[in-house]
């Protein structure tokens, strides 16, 4: 099989499309067909060394295909099953091992490219959602990037859940794009402040979420209101430099930078949640819109529209 492989860390450059020998898979484990598997930031944070993981190693972190085979001792897969997973490295090739145990079934009413592009994001904002921050009718939140594939799923799984959102994002059209996503407002970066203002009637945010971090967490802090929620999820301007907790008395806020596996750690929990989800997709109310398609000998590409922070929606390899 093909797969993109980096065996140091570093930039897109130390990435590698090879050949391997087909993966055969062990006690628990199943063989997929990859037709899909997602481009995100849990990857460049693996590539550059952020995230350490043993090298040389196959890129790529969910996806979604078919099962091929499995262990012996596996019990509720059989071949052709469509299934989907993410938090397990090797997505970005024609072939996977995952532990059957974190294989989610895809219902019939989606496609295996929808759940390629919905499964990791998807999981994530609704744990961003219900328990970082469990948004409610009537609630206030600042959504960072809500033109990217995350930040729209925030932004449509509040508003289902009767919040308000104000959106930054970088340019008009990827502030359209929040906006019919379901954003009250959608502005410039340097502008949130004054849009939480004025939706909030001076009051403040009562959580922001925010996964760009370095560059706009100063913004997040003073966007909320006493005792508000700041959720920072992820990095994808850079890590914030270490602050002095301090800061949080002066509204005393709320800091938390949750990540997935500790909120799917159970098989119950991963199917819940994801059952819940695939229902959102299947009614229309979560959109998992894909707005690039890569084959694997372009994955560098991919990865340069993500970091250079030109994508909204997903971005899919097809292997």
């Amino acid at each position: 099989m093909r797969a993109v492989v980096f065996g140091e860390y570093g930039d897109r450059s130390v990435l590698r499309v090879q050949d391997r020998p087909d993966p055969k898979p062990g006690p628990g484990e199943a063989l997929v067909l990859v037709e899909a598997s997602g481009v995100n930031y849990m990857d460049v944070y693996q590539r550059n060394g952020t995230y350490q993981v043993p090298l040389p190693a196959v890129l790529g972190s969910e996806g979604a295909g078919t099962v091929l085979s499995f262990g012996s001792d596996v019990r509720g897969l059989a071949p052709g099953d469509r299934v989907a997973w993410t938090g397990i490295p090797g997505s970005h090739a024609q072939q996977a091992l995952v532990p059957a145990d974190r294989l989610v079934p895809v219902p019939e009413e989606l496609t295996t490219e929808q759940a390629a592009a919905v499964i990791l994001q998807g999981l994530t904002a609704h744990y961003l959602t219900h328990d970082s921050y469990a948004a409610r009718p009537g609630c206030a939140v600042l959504v960072h990037a809500a033109a990217g594939g995350m930040g729209q799923l925030l932004t449509r799984i509040v508003t289902h859940l009767g919040g308000r959102v104000v959106a930054t994002a970088s340019t008009p059209q990827k502030r359209d794009l929040a906006e019919a996503a379901g954003a009250v407002r959608a502005v410039p970066y340097d502008e949130a402040l004054d849009a939480v203002r004025e939706v909030t009637g001076g009051a403040g945010a009562d959580a922001v979420y925010d996964g760009v971090g370095a560059d706009t967490f100063d913004t997040s802090l003073q966007a909320l209101r006493p005792r508000g929620t700041l959720v920072l999820f992820g990095a994808a301007s850079g890590k914030v430099p270490p602050f002095d907790p301090l800061r949080l008395m002066s509204g005393s806020y709320y800091l938390t930078r949750p990540t997935l596996g500790h909120f799917i750690a159970s098989r119950a929990e991963l199917l819940e949640r994801a059952e819940t989800l695939f229902g959102w997709v299947a009614q229309g109310i979560v959109d998992p819109a894909v707005t690039g398609r890569y084959p694997l000998d372009a994955v560098a590409d991919a990865y340069a529209a993500l970091e250079g922070r030109r994508t909204t929606g997903k971005l899919l390899i097809i292997p």
